[in-house]
C-alpha cells in the first residue's frame, strides 16, 4: 500500500471515515501501517495483522472501526507478500 489518503471509497485514510488520530501521539494510521508492513516483510510479525493493527492504534490513541482495521490489514498483507 502506497496510498497516502488521496480519496476514494476504499481509501482508509481519506478523512471521511472513522479512523482519526488522537492528540496523544505523533503516530498516524499511515505510519503505523507502514511500520507493520515493514515488520511483516522482515518476518517480525507472526500474529494476526488485524490484531496487531488494533493494538498499535489503541496505543497511539487512534480510533478505527473493526471493518476498517480488517480492510487495512488485508491490504497490508497483500502488499507485504508482493
Amino acid at each position: 500500500m502506497t496510498d497516502s489518503g488521496t480519496g476514494g471509497a476504499d481509501d482508509p485514510f481519506d478523512g471521511s471515515d472513522e479512523i482519526a488520530a488522537g492528540a496523544a501521539s505523533d503516530e498516524t494510521p499511515e505510519s503505523i501501517a507502514e511500520d507493520v508492513r515493514h515488520e511483516i516483510q522482515l518476518g517480525h510479525v507472526q500474529d494476526d495483522v488485524s490484531s496487531v493493527l488494533e493494538e498499535r492504534f489503541e496505543e497511539a490513541g487512534i480510533e478505527a472501526r473493526p471493518e476498517e482495521v480488517d480492510d487495512l490489514a488485508e491490504e497490508i498483507e497483500k502488499d507485504a507478500s508482493s
